[in-house]
Protein backbone atom coordinates (compact mmCIF):
# COMPACT_ATOMS: atom_id res chain seq x y z
CA UNK A 1 0.00 0.00 0.00
CA UNK A 2 2.55 2.36 0.79
CA UNK A 3 4.73 1.88 -2.27
CA UNK A 4 2.30 2.16 -4.11
CA UNK A 5 0.75 5.59 -2.86
CA UNK A 6 4.16 6.35 -2.91
CA UNK A 7 4.43 6.40 -6.43
CA UNK A 8 1.00 7.50 -7.29
CA UNK A 9 1.87 10.89 -5.21
CA UNK A 10 5.62 10.86 -7.39
CA UNK A 11 3.89 10.26 -10.79
CA UNK A 12 1.09 13.17 -9.48
CA UNK A 13 4.34 15.47 -8.63
CA UNK A 14 5.55 14.96 -11.79
CA UNK A 15 2.15 15.82 -13.80
CA UNK A 16 1.70 18.90 -12.01
CA UNK A 17 5.75 19.72 -12.84
CA UNK A 18 5.54 19.31 -16.10
CA UNK A 19 2.22 21.33 -16.43
CA UNK A 20 3.62 24.33 -14.59
CA UNK A 21 6.91 24.09 -16.73
CA UNK A 22 5.20 24.46 -19.77
CA UNK A 23 2.66 27.38 -18.84
CA UNK A 24 5.87 29.01 -17.77
CA UNK A 25 7.32 29.07 -21.12
CA UNK A 26 4.12 31.07 -22.51
CA UNK A 27 2.77 34.43 -22.13
CA UNK A 28 -0.55 35.19 -20.52
CA UNK A 29 -2.15 35.50 -23.85
CA UNK A 30 -1.21 31.91 -24.73
CA UNK A 31 -3.34 30.64 -21.68
CA UNK A 32 -6.87 31.94 -22.87
CA UNK A 33 -6.18 31.11 -26.66
CA UNK A 34 -8.38 29.02 -28.46
CA UNK A 35 -8.22 27.69 -32.06
CA UNK A 36 -11.64 27.59 -32.43
CA UNK A 37 -15.29 27.00 -30.56
CA UNK A 38 -14.81 23.35 -30.11
CA UNK A 39 -11.16 23.92 -28.56
CA UNK A 40 -10.10 24.15 -25.56
CA UNK A 41 -7.84 27.20 -23.90
CA UNK A 42 -5.42 26.24 -20.76
CA UNK A 43 -7.31 28.39 -19.18
CA UNK A 44 -10.56 25.85 -19.88
CA UNK A 45 -8.17 22.73 -19.52
CA UNK A 46 -7.49 24.21 -15.91
CA UNK A 47 -10.78 24.83 -15.13
CA UNK A 48 -12.22 21.42 -15.49
CA UNK A 49 -8.86 19.88 -14.23
CA UNK A 50 -9.68 21.65 -10.85
CA UNK A 51 -13.54 21.02 -10.74
CA UNK A 52 -12.42 17.27 -11.66
CA UNK A 53 -9.90 17.37 -8.33
CA UNK A 54 -12.12 18.89 -6.16
CA UNK A 55 -14.87 16.88 -6.80
CA UNK A 56 -13.31 13.45 -6.95
CA UNK A 57 -11.11 14.06 -3.70
CA UNK A 58 -12.89 16.30 -1.58
CA UNK A 59 -13.89 13.44 0.96
CA UNK A 60 -12.47 11.04 -1.15
CA UNK A 61 -13.17 8.01 0.85
CA UNK A 62 -16.61 8.85 1.55
CA UNK A 63 -18.42 10.24 -0.86
CA UNK A 64 -19.40 10.31 -4.33
CA UNK A 65 -16.71 11.95 -6.45
CA UNK A 66 -19.21 12.95 -8.83
CA UNK A 67 -20.08 15.71 -5.86
CA UNK A 68 -23.65 17.23 -6.34
CA UNK A 69 -21.95 20.94 -6.03
CA UNK A 70 -19.95 20.50 -8.83
CA UNK A 71 -20.92 22.22 -12.41
CA UNK A 72 -19.13 20.44 -15.08
CA UNK A 73 -20.54 22.32 -17.83
CA UNK A 74 -19.61 25.06 -16.32
CA UNK A 75 -15.80 24.27 -16.37
CA UNK A 76 -16.06 24.58 -19.79
CA UNK A 77 -17.32 28.37 -19.92
CA UNK A 78 -14.46 31.25 -19.68
CA UNK A 79 -14.56 33.47 -16.59
CA UNK A 80 -10.99 33.51 -15.83
CA UNK A 81 -8.79 36.23 -16.95
CA UNK A 82 -5.73 36.39 -15.02
CA UNK A 83 -2.67 33.94 -14.83
CA UNK A 84 -2.58 34.46 -11.02
CA UNK A 85 -6.41 33.21 -10.72
CA UNK A 86 -5.01 29.93 -13.34
CA UNK A 87 -2.61 29.00 -10.85
CA UNK A 88 -4.65 29.53 -7.73
CA UNK A 89 -7.40 27.10 -9.53
CA UNK A 90 -4.51 24.77 -10.96
CA UNK A 91 -3.18 24.57 -7.09
CA UNK A 92 -6.35 24.46 -5.23
CA UNK A 93 -7.05 21.22 -7.20
CA UNK A 94 -3.78 19.83 -6.25
CA UNK A 95 -3.61 20.67 -2.60
CA UNK A 96 -7.36 18.77 -2.71
CA UNK A 97 -5.73 15.47 -4.32
CA UNK A 98 -2.74 15.42 -2.38
CA UNK A 99 -4.52 15.49 0.84
CA UNK A 100 -6.98 13.27 0.30
CA UNK A 101 -3.85 10.34 -0.83
CA UNK A 102 -2.56 11.38 2.55
CA UNK A 103 -5.52 10.58 4.16
CA UNK A 104 -5.25 6.88 2.67
CA UNK A 105 -4.18 4.16 5.42
CA UNK A 106 -4.58 0.46 6.55
CA UNK A 107 -7.78 1.24 7.88
CA UNK A 108 -9.17 2.62 4.49
CA UNK A 109 -7.48 1.15 1.98
CA UNK A 110 -9.74 -1.38 1.11
CA UNK A 111 -12.74 0.93 1.29
CA UNK A 112 -15.31 1.11 -1.80
CA UNK A 113 -15.22 4.28 -3.95
CA UNK A 114 -17.74 4.95 -6.04
CA UNK A 115 -17.62 7.80 -8.91
CA UNK A 116 -20.80 8.37 -10.43
CA UNK A 117 -22.45 5.41 -8.52
CA UNK A 118 -20.01 3.17 -10.49
CA UNK A 119 -17.63 1.04 -7.32
CA UNK A 120 -13.95 1.59 -7.42
CA UNK A 121 -11.18 -0.24 -5.54
CA UNK A 122 -9.10 2.83 -4.03
CA UNK A 123 -6.11 1.86 -6.17
CA UNK A 124 -8.84 1.87 -9.47
CA UNK A 125 -10.15 5.21 -8.39
CA UNK A 126 -6.11 6.71 -8.28
CA UNK A 127 -5.44 5.28 -11.26
CA UNK A 128 -7.90 6.73 -12.43
CA UNK A 129 -7.17 10.35 -12.15
CA UNK A 130 -3.49 9.29 -13.35
CA UNK A 131 -5.01 8.55 -16.68
CA UNK A 132 -7.11 11.08 -16.51
CA UNK A 133 -4.98 14.18 -15.42
CA UNK A 134 -2.06 13.65 -17.65
CA UNK A 135 -3.73 13.72 -20.11
CA UNK A 136 -5.24 17.15 -19.95
CA UNK A 137 -1.58 18.46 -19.14
CA UNK A 138 -0.06 16.48 -22.02
CA UNK A 139 -2.61 19.11 -23.88
CA UNK A 140 -1.37 22.20 -22.34
CA UNK A 141 2.03 21.24 -22.87
CA UNK A 142 0.84 20.94 -26.60
CA UNK A 143 -0.91 24.23 -26.56
CA UNK A 144 2.14 25.65 -25.00
CA UNK A 145 4.17 24.15 -27.41
CA UNK A 146 2.32 25.53 -30.05
CA UNK A 147 2.54 29.28 -28.98
CA UNK A 148 5.89 28.98 -27.89
CA UNK A 149 8.07 27.71 -31.49
CA UNK A 150 11.03 27.61 -31.58
CA UNK A 151 11.68 29.16 -28.02
CA UNK A 152 10.48 25.79 -26.54
CA UNK A 153 13.00 24.39 -24.07
CA UNK A 154 11.92 20.29 -23.75
CA UNK A 155 10.71 19.35 -20.60
CA UNK A 156 11.81 16.05 -21.15
CA UNK A 157 13.90 14.76 -23.39
CA UNK A 158 15.31 17.53 -26.13
CA UNK A 159 14.91 16.68 -29.37
CA UNK A 160 18.07 14.68 -30.99
CA UNK A 161 19.66 14.56 -27.63
CA UNK A 162 18.61 11.22 -26.28
CA UNK A 163 22.42 10.23 -26.35
CA UNK A 164 23.73 12.95 -24.54
CA UNK A 165 20.41 13.00 -21.98
CA UNK A 166 20.90 9.28 -21.17
CA UNK A 167 25.00 9.62 -20.66
CA UNK A 168 23.89 12.56 -18.32
CA UNK A 169 21.12 10.38 -16.23
CA UNK A 170 23.17 7.39 -16.24
CA UNK A 171 25.67 9.48 -14.43
CA UNK A 172 23.90 11.19 -12.05
CA UNK A 173 22.51 7.86 -10.90
CA UNK A 174 26.02 6.21 -10.42
CA UNK A 175 26.79 9.85 -8.28
CA UNK A 176 23.86 9.03 -6.67
CA UNK A 177 25.17 5.10 -5.70
CA UNK A 178 29.07 6.28 -4.75
CA UNK A 179 27.46 8.85 -1.87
Amino acid sequence: MHTYLQSARKQFEYYKSVGERAMAQVNDGALFWQQNAECNSIATIIKHLQGNMLSRWTDFLTTDGEKPWRQRDAEFESDTHSREDLLTKWNEGWICLFDALDSVNESNWHNDIFIRGEKHTVVDAINRQLAHIPYHVGQIVFIDKLHAGEDWASLTVPRGKSAEFNVQKFAEEAAKKTS
